[in-house]
């Protein structure tokens, strides 16, 4: 294609836009001091540079606000904070490309690169090209020129690799067979791009150019390669790029995009003005997508958009379908070796699979003095030592993100053109290459995984083990465990020890090793306190000396924690009868009185509970007066365990009642007397007493409840003790309970009745005195003394009726005559008898003794109620005869019918006493109640059956031998009913005449004259028989 038009014509005719701001082309400023570097030595090991990057991080002079919005960055408004600015994370991570790759490097100097998802080809200026894997394994190698390669490309299916070389060559050799294209171009090839679809397409297309100044395409046809001048007379070609259908070079002049499907040149951006020659600082293409070209030449940048001619506007018709507009453009204070689309570091608050894209340029700084070419000073004209490369992240808006320097061998030898960048199409996560003559480095974008590694070089452990622990659900495999560790060793070493104890459930887990190899560790820097509370008890049990020894610190620093520590502890993981050795120990060492001394007693009584040694926990329990002691006793059966111990029991339970009583103000059972009462065959009673002598309320609250749940139990003992006991009761009610007394005098009769008598009568015990008279027989003596006490008008109406029951109780006449002749002169007395005399004597003769014209107040209506009392009495006596004479008819009814019923018997039938032999019938095993044998041995076998039911052996009757058969039966056939009758009548007659007593189940034991109710039956079955 002719190149013949001017600048202006392209700029009109192609409808080329250049959209730029002053800002975006300002100088952006210089970055500050940046701290000394750690650089690559030559022969250093490959494996690994990262640690190599210097990051440096710069101020912008535009969109200032924009970027810290965007990266978090201080605004610098205080001066301290710029030298205390926390260090950002590197976005990027770099790994040297290693193995045969670096023995390749150091024979022969890189030149030219390009990359595919699978390999990296690159050549070397002794004109080799070299195919390596991602891990530096060389895969293949071939020599297509005999000078430095230029430029490669390779097509999308990675299949065919295009070299351009200084030796005016062109070659074209494919990856799978013997497939070789080369072309001399006579003049040095700068460029070379393949069609995309080289492979597919039969025609094989590609691009070059170089200092002939001459772009051509190549395409196979029938009769082999043609080519064709897309553009010349400009200058040198420096480099193209082919994308889609879209072909985009660099000349002297800038930058051209042809459209191969149109057969069109489309757009021309030109080189920015004063930029220094292009043979020194190449031009870097880079297509971002089909429709959007990077664009790096010398210090700028453009981005350049490819859109669609709309078809409505003028003149569109004969213009090219497409237009470029130039969307951004900035200028940077270094050169540019490449530039690579990027997206926006994962450290933004946008996720990087929706962020802006940004890009990443390997930057190469250089000084003014270099740049000034017309200086005639030789000084300034020498070659200066160039600086590191670096790899900074720019933003569309020219927001620089971050820059890392690179120390490659030889960097202070290697220019701008030297270096090259490029970006791995395809491949598993975002990577880059960076090419310098001795080194190949992959850049790849720092991950999570990277994250958090960088967070454990800065000791940022606690964030790393956050992030570690969320990336498990992802699948990311980070061993959290270990950055645990290492977080707590950070923490323990720097004295953080309550941090360190914090974490170690969470790191440990349910491993014992680690639990234990820390658990010691802490020990030893005497800081075991602070690891206690997180030890593991449950879940996971670690080896019993680690909680002895945690038991033993308490028990030599904190008895309170070891007491807390043992109730909480399950009892299996740790020795308890060694503890209970050392507790023993420290125990015997202070006074059992001391806050200290009470601690290990209450420890000692846990160990022994938990070691199934109650009956050792209780002394210790009752000296420290625990309330739970009488839970035990019951529970674990240790009434044997506190016979000795009752009067304690007793005293601590009454102190209980006292607080309870202070508390709920309601009665509280004894719980001590209900236990020593309820086990009398464990605590004897007679020790219990023994013990409980010194305290005479509590032996009284003890022998009050013993005889209340069983009297008997105080009988079983010899006379001594019992006539002891005893007596204790009666002094004991005397003084504690007095109304009690009577009961208990009553009820007894195994006390004294002398010494009952006076202790009640030093007591002025007036109604157990008359009870204990009565019961020595002196009833006139009792009923004076009641008589005696009448004067007392306070006591006088309860005496009165105590004298009148006195005389019903004893039923003697001759009291109830001397009460009566006490009454005579007593009104008040008389009307009393008269309302309380009942039926016990005949009221007449009281009223007989009454003499004319006393007066006896409510003599009247004691008149009354003695009369409705008789008429009461004489009711119920009616009433009584009444249901008397119906229960007597009932059952004299009832004797007659069960005597006049028939029944069953086996072998004969016997009604009265009849008897009748059943020949047929088969008898069944049933026995004589006198001799015991069976009823029927033999089918002659007679036997007698009385009305009261009983069934013996007419043999076993006194006089029963000679009894006559019955009648014939063959009469029964023959004779009519009335001679029947007439039979069995003579038979009856006649057998009650030879027995001389009735049925002799009365001289009979009752259990063998006892029959059940299925040898009856109906008396019905008898008159069928009699049918």
């Amino acid at each position: 294609m002719d190149d013949s038009s001017s600048h202006k014509e392209e700029r009109d005719g192609m409808g080329f836009v250049e959209v730029g701001n002053e800002g975006a082309n300002e100088r952006l400023s210089k970055s500050e001091e940046a701290e000394e570097d750690v650089g690559l030595k030559e022969g250093a090991d490959d494996d690994d540079i990262q640690g190599e990057v210097r990051k440096v991080f710069y101020r912008k002079t535009i969109g200032s606000e924009g970027l810290d919005e965007d990266v978090g960055i201080d605004d610098g408004s205080n001066a301290d904070d710029d030298d205390d600015e926390e260090e950002e994370e590197p976005a990027l991570k770099y790994e040297r490309l290693g193995g045969p790759t670096s023995d390749l490097l150091q024979r022969d100097n890189a030149s030219a690169i390009s990359v595919s998802a699978k390999f990296i080809a690159f050549g070397t200026h002794s004109g080799l090209l070299h195919i390596v894997n991602y891990t530096g394994d060389r895969i293949r190698s071939f020599k297509p020129h005999g000078a430095s390669i230029n430029d490669i490309s390779i097509d999308s299916t990675e299949n065919f690799i295009g070299t351009a070389s200084i030796d005016g060559g062109v070659s074209v050799n494919s990856m799978s067979n013997s497939d070789s294209y080369s072309f001399d171009i006579r003049r040095p090839v700068q460029t070379i791009a393949l069609d995309p679809q080289f492979a597919k397409n039969s025609s094989r297309m590609f691009v070059c150019g170089g200092l002939a100044g001459n772009l051509i395409i190549y395409e196979r046809g029938w009769l082999g390669y043609k080519d064709r001048v897309l553009h010349s007379g400009e200058g040198p070609i420096w480099t193209s790029k082919w994308q889609g259908n879209l072909i985009a070079w660099a000349n002297d002049l800038g930058v051209k995009i042809y459209d191969q499907e149109y057969q069109a040149r489309i757009t021309y951006i030109d080189r920015p003005k004063g930029s220094p020659r292009p043979d020194l600082f190449k031009c870097s293409l880079s297509w971002q997508d089909d429709s959007t070209l990077l664009i790096a030449w010398a210090d700028y940048i453009k981005v350049a958009r490819i859109r669609a001619r709309p078809r409505t506007a003028p003149g569109s018709s004969s213009l090219p379908p497409l237009y470029a507009e130039v969307t951004a453009a900035f200028q940077l204070d270094c050169m540019i070796s490449g530039i690579v689309p990027h997206p926006t570091p994962s450290s933004s608050t946008i996720s990087v699979s929706n962020a802006p894209k940004s890009f990443l340029v390997l930057a190469y700084t250089v000084s003014d003095k270099v740049i000034n070419e017309v200086t005639v000073d030789r000084s300034e004209q020498t070659r200066k030592a160039a600086s590191r490369p670096e790899l900074r992240i720019i933003t569309r808006r020219g927001e620089e993100l971050s820059s890392d320097e690179l120390s490659l061998p030889g960097y202070p030898l290697f220019q701008c053109n030297d270096y090259c960048l490029v970006q791995a199409e395809g491949f598993s996560g975002q990577c880059h290459v960076v090419l310098s003559p001795k080194n190949i480095v992959l850049v790849r974008l720092r991950d999570k995984k990277d994250h958090v590694n960088w967070l454990i070089e800065r000791k940022r452990f606690e964030e790393a083990l956050d992030i570690a622990e969320s990336l498990k659900d992802e699948g990311v495999e980070i061993d959290a465990n270990a950055i645990g560790q290492q977080y707590i060793e950070y923490t323990f070493t720097e004295g953080k020890y309550d941090k360190a104890a914090h974490l170690c459930p969470k790191v440990f887990g349910q491993n014992a090793l680690l639990w234990e190899k820390w658990v010691f560790r802490f020990a030893q820097h005497h800081q075991l306190e602070t690891v206690i509370p997180y030890v593991p008890t449950d879940t996971l049990q670690l080896n019993h000396l680690v909680y002895e020894m945690i038991l033993a610190h308490y028990l030599a620093h904190n008895a309170q924690n070891l007491l807390r520590t043992i109730k909480s502890w399950p009892n299996t993981v740790y020795d308890i009868s060694a503890v209970i050795i050392a507790v023993q120990a420290e125990l015997d060492r202070v006074p059992s009185t001391s806050p200290r001394g009470i601690l290990l007693m209450d420890c000692l009584a846990e160990l022994y509970i938990a070691n199934r040694q109650p009956g050792k926990a209780l002394p210790f329990l009752l000296r420290l007066r625990r309330p739970h002691v009488f839970d035990l006793i019951r529970e674990n059966n240790l009434f044997t365990d506190v016979q000795d111990q009752a009067l304690l029991l007793v005293e601590f339970d009454q102190e209980l009642m006292e607080k309870k009583k202070v508390h709920e103000k309601v009665p509280v059972r004894s719980v001590a007397i209900a236990l020593l009462v309820d086990h009398t065959h464990s605590i004897p009673v007679t020790r219990v007493v023994q013990q409980l002598q010194p305290r005479p309320y509590f032996l009284y609250l003890y022998l009050d409840a013993l005889f209340e749940k069983d009297p008997q139990l105080m009988w079983d003992f010899s006379d001594l003790q019992v006539a002891f006991i005893i007596i204790s009761i009666v002094k004991l009610y005397a003084e504690f309970r007095p109304g009690r007394l009577i009961d208990f005098l009553r009820t007894s009769s195994h006390y004294s009745l002398e010494e009952a008598y006076s202790i009640c009568q030093e007591r002025d015990l007036v109604p157990e005195m008359v009870f204990l008279l009565g019961r020595m027989g002196n009833n006139k003596k009792a009923l004076y003394l009641i008589i005696d006490r009448l004067n007392d008008v306070s006591r006088a109406s309860k005496l009165t009726i105590q004298a009148i029951d006195f005389a019903k109780e004893q039923n003697d006449d001759e009291l109830w005559e001397d009460l009566l002749r006490y009454s005579e002169t007593r009104p008040k007395f008389i009307h009393v008898l008269l309302e309380n005399i009942g039926a016990q004597i005949d009221p007449i003769r009281l009223i007989r003794r009454i003499k004319n014209g006393l007066e006896i107040p409510g003599l009247r209506g004691a008149l009354v109620k003695i009369l409705q009392d008789f008429n009461v009495q004489i009711s119920l006596l009616d009433g009584c005869q009444t249901i008397l004479h119906s229960d007597c008819d009932d059952l004299s009814r009832r004797l007659q019918k069960n005597q006049t019923n028939g029944f069953f018997e086996n072998g004969e039938i016997l009604l009265g006493m009849v008897l009748y032999q059943i020949d047929s019938y088969q008898p069944a095993v049933s026995t004589c109640p006198i001799c015991s044998l069976p009823l029927y041995n033999s089918s002659s076998s007679i036997t007698m059956l009385f009305l009261c039911r009983h069934v013996v052996h007419a043999s076993c009757v006194k006089c029963g031998d000679g009894l006559p058969r019955s009648y014939n039966p063959a009469v029964l056939s023959m004779g009519s009913l009335d001679r029947e009758l007439n039979d069995k009548i003579a038979l009856t007659a006649l057998v009650r005449s030879r027995l001389p007593q009735g049925c002799p189940g009365g001289f009979l034991p009752s259990k063998s004259i006892f029959f059940k109710p299925t040898h009856s039956v109906r008396i019905y079955a008898y008159l069928e028989f009699l049918d």
